[in-house]
C-alpha cells in the first residue's frame, strides 16, 4: 500500500479519535481553559516516544516502516492537535487572558516534551533501542 495512504488513513483514525476524547471523554470542565487539548496533546507525545522507541530499527520489537507512518506520522499526526493549541492561545491572548496563555503554552510544550521522553525511556526498557526516529520524516535532522 502506498505510504501516503498509510498516512491518511492514520490521520483519520487519529482525528476521529481526538474528536471523541475531547467530545465525549473529556467534556470541557472549563470553557476558560483548553484542558482537553492539552492532555491530548500529552497523550500523542508519549505514544509518538514509546512507539518511535519501540519500533526502530534493529529493536526487538521493529516492524515495517508502513506501521511507523501509519502511527508517527498518520495517527500521532491526526490525533494531536497542535493548530488547536495554537488558535486557543491566540484566543486566549486575544481576549487578554495573558496568565492562562502563558500556562497553556508552558504546560503544553513542558508536559508533552516530558511525554515524549517519558515514552521514551519506558519502551526502552523493554527494547533497549536508543534511537525514536529513523527516516527524515520522523525526526528533523537539520
Amino acid at each position: 500500500m502506498n505510504l501516503y495512504v498509510w498516512v491518511a488513513v492514520g490521520s483519520a483514525i487519529g482525528g476521529a479519535l481526538r474528536y471523541a476524547l475531547s467530545r465525549e471523554m473529556l467534556p470541557q470542565h472549563s470553557a476558560s481553559f483548553p484542558w482537553s487539548t492539552v492532555l491530548i496533546n500529552v497523550i500523542g507525545s508519549f505514544v509518538i516516544g514509546f512507539f518511535g522507541t519501540l519500533t526502530v530499527s534493529g529493536s526487538r520489537f521493529q516492524v515495517p516502516e508502513s506501521v511507523r507512518i501509519f502511527v508517527m506520522i498518520g495517527l500521532c499526526g491526526g490525533f494531536t492537535t497542535f493548530s488547536a493549541f495554537s488558535l486557543q492561545t491566540y484566543d486566549l491572548l486575544r481576549t487578554g487572558a495573558w496568565g492562562k496563555a502563558l500556562l497553556n503554552m508552558a504546560l503544553s510544550v513542558l508536559l508533552c516534551l516530558g511525554a515524549v521522553a517519558l515514552g521514551h525511556v519506558v519502551a526502552q526498557q523493554g527494547s533497549h533501542a536508543i534511537a525514536i526516529a529513523q527516516t527524515r520524516e520522523e525526526e528533523y535532522t537539520g
